[in-house]
């Protein structure tokens, strides 16, 4: 495969060979296009705790699909973040009562 116009982080674009191409994941493991399996030893940031494609996150992943995908909180709001919300803020001291969701920005 040739170079894609992919920017890839933590990169030296011009001496790192070109990157081999996963098709699927699977718990602690990777596989390429042609079937090696790799060990994720990194763990992709976000699958460190459960690995790749866990049944029970993947099922609720599916299930939240089916009604909601994205909602923008730019003045919208729905009743999953809520609930995930309220149940952080009663975990936490007296004062913490907001919660702000956010991501890589990704």
């Amino acid at each position: 495969m040739s170079r894609s116009a992919v920017w890839h982080p933590f990169t030296q674009h011009a001496t790192e060979p070109v990157p081999p191409t996963i098709a699927r994941t699977e718990g602690a493991y990777v596989e390429t296009r042609e079937g090696k399996r790799i060990l994720d030893a990194i763990s992709s940031w976000w699958v460190i705790t459960h690995g790749h494609r866990h049944p029970k996150i993947m099922e609720a992943i599916r299930n939240a699909a089916e009604t909601l995908d994205q909602v923008i909180f730019a003045g919208l709001s729905h009743q999953p973040a809520e609930r995930l919300a309220s149940a952080l803020v009663d975990m936490t001291p007296p004062g913490l009562d907001w919660v702000f969701y956010s991501d890589s920005g990704s």
